[in-house]
């Protein structure tokens, strides 16, 4: 996740309109939330129906609420209990230095949130992935020859780069090129990582080589090829439940953490993929999608 990700900021007036839903004990109802992305509420989503079939009872009306900006500060306001995040992103996003380990991430992730909206814990994190990526058409890769980022430099400037907005100023992305692939390219349009108009511009040959989100559908969907990142510039960005302290306080802990952590354990990069790919390309309704999932994985019959 996700620190390049951009989203629409107009849904942070829905954080205010969510309302505290329950008193405590048995009776409470877990608020859930994400980020307004497809694979992100599809695993909200997912969370939703694990815990239902668990005998919690969940309200949806956070779910696709914004960006990380806007689902931070409701989680940490405990307009919503719950949401999925991304280790590496949301260790930025709390001033944290992402590192390339996932079990290093999720323990500098967890040191942040102690101190957050009353304490926040990090549940167990999937062996699935959503980093950024550097994407090229096939057609590019077979006419220089590349598969990895270290094959660039001989060839950045004569090919188009689609890079980041924020680009310039991001550690994980100039700086990173330029220390670890020796990557000054000078023929460069930014534009919004992981959108849709980077999506557009590589598939009207606008640009080159294009900043994606790995997981992105429309890799797949058009043959796209993702140059290895040799170098393992990008840090671990599973994906992970967080949730609020005083929330655990009032229910069953065991059997919450259990349902959640029996979810993350099932989700590898293929089907964080094939989820978002289902939902975004295939059109699919997301209760039908996470339903579906959690009855093949044998987490719900």
């Amino acid at each position: 996740m996700r620190s390049f990700r951009k989203l629409a900021l107009g849904a942070s007036v829905l954080v205010l309109a969510l309302s505290a839903c329950s008193t405590g004990g048995s009776g409470t109802t877990i608020k859930i939330g994400s980020d307004d992305f497809d694979e992100a509420k599809v695993v909200a989503e997912i969370y939703a129906q694990a815990l239902e079939a668990k005998g919690f009872t969940v309200d949806r009306a956070g779910i696709g609420l914004g960006a990380r900006a806007v689902t931070a500060a409701a989680l940490e306001s405990a307009k919503i209990d719950l949401k999925p995040e991304y280790l590496g992103g949301g260790l930025q996003h709390y001033g944290g230095t992402p590192d390339r380990q996932p079990d290093t991430n999720r323990d500098l992730l967890q040191g942040k949130l102690n101190a957050v909206g009353g304490g926040i814990t990090v549940l167990n994190y999937a062996p699935a992935q959503d980093s950024n990526a550097f994407v090229i058409r096939k057609d590019t890769a077979d006419q220089y020859h590349l598969a990895k980022m270290s094959d660039m430099a001989p060839v950045q400037n004569q090919i188009k780069w689609g890079l980041a907005t924020d680009c310039p100023t991001n550690a994980l992305c100039a700086k990173a090129l330029k220390d670890e692939y020796g990557l000054e390219p000078t023929n460069v349009t930014y534009l919004g990582a992981c959108s849709g108009p980077m999506a557009d511009a590589l598939l009207k040959k606008t640009v080159d080589v294009a900043e994606l989100c790995s997981t992105g559908p429309e890799i797949k969907t058009n043959g796209w090829v993702i140059l290895e990142d040799d170098k393992q510039t990008q840090p671990a960005e599973n994906i992970v439940p967080i949730v609020r302290n005083d929330l655990l306080a009032k229910i069953d802990q065991a059997k919450f953490k259990d349902a959640l952590n029996a979810v993350s354990a099932k989700i590898d990069t293929a089907t964080l993929a094939q989820l978002y790919y289902d939902v975004a390309v295939g059109h699919k309704d997301l209760k039908d999608v996470a339903s579906a999932w959690l009855k093949s994985a044998g987490l719900v019959s």
